[in-house]
C-alpha cells in the first residue's frame, strides 16, 4: 500500500493522557467491521503517547490486553511515543516509573519496541516503515519509542528550567533536529545551505498561508468510506419510534431465539430455562426479563439492526437470566440462536470482556461514534464496577457531545438495587449520572418490567436520536412473581416514561408515592399485604430526560391527594432524590401550589449500602412503614 493512499481520522483527545487510546481502537474496529475487514488490512489504529503516561497510566496495560483478544481486536495497533523524558516537571528516573524504559509496559504482549532516535529522521522513517511492515506481517501492537527531547516548557507559560536546570542547559546548547539535518546533507552534498533556508522558509509562508504542506495529503476523501450522520441528528428525546411489532412476527422471533440445533447436549438448568421460554413465546407463561431482553434483540436483527453486547459475564448474565450463548456439554463449543435467526441477519456479537471497566467501556464508546446504526451495549458485572470507568463516563459519555459535536448512541446495563449485598454491590451511582446530565446529554432509566425493557431497547436504535442510554438494569426483579408481562403488552406497547397507579382510583387516593426502580415492589407487596386503598405508587421509569409532562397528567385525576412523598432505597444523598426533586416540584406546582414533596428513604451515608443482611432489612422495614403509614 503507497503512503499516497492512506486517508485518516483524528480522534478527540481530552486531557487525560491515554484515555483517548481505546477510545481510537474502538474506532477502528466498527470501521473494521463496517468495512467486513477481519484481518485489519484496510484500517490501522494509530496511537502517539507521552512517555510518562504510557508508563504511569493504566488504561495503556488495559488496552495491551484487549489487542488479541477477539472481541476488542484489530489486527495490531501502531504505537508512537513521544519520548522527551520529562513528565511535566517529572525526570528522574526512579521518580517517574519501576522500569528501566517507558515503553517496558507493552512486553506484556512481547510488542517489539523500537528505540529510535528522535534527532535521526532517517532512522525515524526506517522504524516506522519496519512498524508498518511487522503490524501487517503478523497483526499484532508494534512500539515505536522516539527518543527526543522538549524544548520549551510544558505549555506557554511554563519554565521547564525552573525544575530540570541541567537538562535545559543541554537543551538550549542543541542544534534543533532540523538544523542538525539540514547540515547533513549540506555535508553529504544533496543540497546547500541556501537550498536548506529556501525549504524552511517556503514551509513557515505555506503555514503562515493556511496551505498544505504534506503534499501527499488526501485532499478528496473517499466518500463512500463514510458513514451517513444526516439521518441522526437534530432530534430530541420525544422523538417518537413505534417500538411495537407484530404480534404474529413476535411470536415466530420467539420461537427462533429458542431454537437448539439436535446434537447440542445443554445443561440441565439452561435446558429449563430454555424450555420455559418456549412456553412464553407460546403464550402459556408470562415474560421474564430475560425473554423481553432477547426479544428486543431478536426483532431488532429482523429488522435490520446490528447488534454488538460486551461485558465481563453478557453471554450468561451476572445473575443467570440471560443465556443468549449455549454451551454443548460434550464439547464446550458456544452455539448463538440470535447470531442464527436467518442467513442473511445483520451481525450480532455477543463476548465475554477481559476483567476491565475503563478500557472496555472506552472502545464501546469509540465504537459506538463510528457505528450509529444498531445497538451498541456495555454491561457491568455490577453496576458499582462502572465507577472504575469514571474518567471515561465524565469525558466522552457525558460531554463528547457538548465538546465536540460528537454523537454516539451507547447503551449502559449497570445492575442496581439494594437487596442486602453491601456496599460494593448495591449501587450503579445513580446520583453521578444524574449529576451529570444536563443539556439532554443522555437518557437516564430505570425499568421495572420485562415490557419495558423490551421496548426500551428497541427505541434506542429505532429511533433516530443518538445520545447514550444509561440503564439501572435489575437483579433481584429479574424473576420476581409480579414483574412479568405478556406478548400482547410488547406487540402493541411502548416504552413509557411514567407508569401511573393501575390499582387504586385517583379519587380514593390521600398520599401519592413517587419512586423508581425495585424499591416499587417493595411498597406494592407492602400495600398489598396491609390492604391499604388509599396511597397510590406511580413509577418514574426515566430520570433524565425528566418526562415532566407525562407526570403532570398522571397527577392531575388525583384531586384528593393530601401528601406526596418521593420514596427511594438509596441513602438520602445519594440515588434520585437532590438531582430530581426540583422536577418533580415544578410538576406539583403548576397542579396544586399547596402541595409539598417530602423525602421517604434511607439516611445518608457515606457508603452506598450497609455490610449486614440485618441491618439492611431493619432499614428497609422503616423507610416502607414510613411511606405507607396510614395516618394522614
Amino acid at each position: 500500500m503507497t503512503l499516497s493512499a492512506w486517508r485518516g481520522r483524528l480522534g478527540f483527545n481530552p486531557s487525560h493522557l491515554e484515555i483517548s487510546c481505546p477510545v481510537v481502537i474502538g474506532s477502528g474496529r466498527a470501521r473494521q467491521d463496517r468495512r467486513d475487514d477481519r484481518t485489519g488490512e484496510k484500517v490501522v489504529p494509530i496511537l502517539m503517547h507521552g512517555d510518562a503516561a504510557f508508563a504511569g497510566q493504566g488504561v495503556v496495560m488495559e488496552t495491551f490486553q484487549l489487542s488479541q483478544t477477539r472481541a476488542y481486536k484489530t489486527g495490531g495497533s501502531i504505537h508512537i511515543v513521544i519520548n522527551n523524558q520529562v513528565g511535566f516537571t517529572t525526570s528522574r528516573q526512579d521518580d517517574a516509573r519501576s522500569t528501566e524504559y517507558c515503553t517496558d509496559i507493552a512486553k506484556m504482549v512481547q510488542a517489539p519496541i523500537l528505540h529510535v532516535n528522535g534527532d535521526n529522521p532517517d532512522a525515524v522513517m526506517f522504524a516506522a516503515m519496519l512498524a508498518m511492515d511487522y503490524r501487517y506481517e503478523f497483526g499484532k501492537d508494534v512500539v515505536i519509542d522516539l527518543v527526543c527531547y522538549r524544548r520549551r516548557g510544558h505549555n506557554e507559560t511554563d519554565e521547564p528550567s525552573t525544575t530540570q536546570p541541567l537538562m535545559y542547559d543541554v537543551i538550549r546548547k542543541h542544534s534543533t533536529t532540523r538544523d542538525l539535518y539540514s547540515q547533513k546533507l549540506v555535508n553529504e552534498g544533496v543540497l546547500n545551505q541556501d537550498q536548506a533556508n529556501e525549504m524552511a522558509n517556503a514551509y513557515r509562508a505555506s503555514l503562515d498561508k493556511g496551505e498544505f504542506v504534506v503534499h501527499n495529503l488526501v485532499r478528496e476523501p473517499d466518500t463512500s468510506l463514510f458513514v451517513d450522520w444526516t439521518p441522526y441528528l437534530d432530534h430530541d428525546w420525544r422523538t417518537p419510534a413505534k417500538t411495537g411489532i407484530a404480534l404474529k412476527v413476535l411470536q415466530d422471533v420467539a420461537m427462533r431465539i429458542n431454537q437448539i440445533p439436535d446434537g447440542i447436549k445443554v445443561q440441565r438448568q439452561v435446558t429449563k430455562i430454555y424450555d420455559d421460554r418456549r412456553k412464553m413465546a407460546g403464550g402459556a407463561l408470562p415474560l421474564n426479563w430475560g425473554m423481553a431482553e432477547l426479544l428486543a434483540y431478536g426483532t431488532l436483527l429482523e429488522e435490520g439492526y446490528p447488534i454488538r453486547i460486551t461485558g465481563q459475564d453478557v453471554r450468561r448474565g451476572t445473575f443467570s437470566h440471560r443465556h443468549a450463548v449455549v454451551f454443548n456439554q460434550k464439547d464446550g463449543e458456544a452455539y448463538l440462536p440470535l447470531a442464527n435467526l436467518s442467513e442473511d441477519q445483520p451481525q450480532f456479537d455477543i463476548y465475554d470482556s477481559v476483567l476491565s471497566e475503563e478500557a472496555v467501556l472506552a472502545f464501546e464508546y469509540g465504537y459506538a461514534t463510528t457505528a450509529p446504526k444498531g445497538l451498541i451495549i456495555w454491561e457491568a458485572q455490577f453496576g458499582d464496577f462502572a465507577n472504575g470507568a469514571q474518567v471515561v463516563i465524565d469525558q466522552f459519555i457525558a460531554s463528547g457531545e457538548h465538546k465536540w459535536g460528537r454523537l454516539s448512541g451507547l447503551t449502559m446495563l449497570l445492575p442496581h438495587g439494594f437487596e442486602g449485598q453491601g456496599p460494593e454491590h448495591s449501587s450503579a451511582r445513580l446520583e453521578r449520572f444524574l449529576q451529570l446530565c444536563a443539556e439532554h446529554n443522555m437518557q437516564v432509566v430505570i425499568p421495572t418490567t420485562p415490557a419495558q425493557i423490551f421496548h426500551l431497547l428497541r427505541r434506542q436504535a429505532i429511533r433516530p436520536m443518538r445520545r447514550p442510554l444509561v440503564i439501572m438494569s435489575p437483579k433481584w426483579i429479574l424473576r420476581h412473581k409480579l414483574a412479568t408481562s405478556s406478548l400482547e403488552e410488547l406487540a402493541k406497547g411502548e416504552f413509557h416514561n411514567v407508569i401511573g397507579e393501575g390499582e387504586i382510583a385517583p379519587a380514593k387516593a390521600k398520599r401519592v408515592i413517587l419512586c423508581s426502580g425495585k424499591v416499587y415492589y417493595h411498597l406494592l407487596e407492602e400495600r398489598m399485604a396491609r390492604g391499604i386503598d388509599n396511597i397510590a405508587l406511580i413509577r418514574i421509569e426515566q430520570l433524565y430526560p425528566f418526562p415532566d409532562e407525562e407526570l403532570e397528567q398522571i397527577l392531575k385525576p388525583y384531586s384528593n391527594m393530601q401528601d406526596v412523598v418521593w420514596c427511594q432505597e438509596e441513602p438520602m444523598n445519594q440515588g434520585a432524590w437532590y438531582s430530581s426533586q426540583h422536577h418533580m416540584r415544578h410538576v406539583l406546582q403548576r397542579i396544586n401550589p399547596m402541595l409539598h414533596l417530602r423525602y421517604v428513604g434511607r439516611e445518608g451515608s457515606a457508603a452506598p449500602a450497609c455490610g449486614y443482611m440485618s441491618t439492611h432489612l431493619e432499614e428497609q422495614k422503616r423507610f416502607i412503614d414510613e411511606a405507607l403509614n396510614t395516618d394522614f
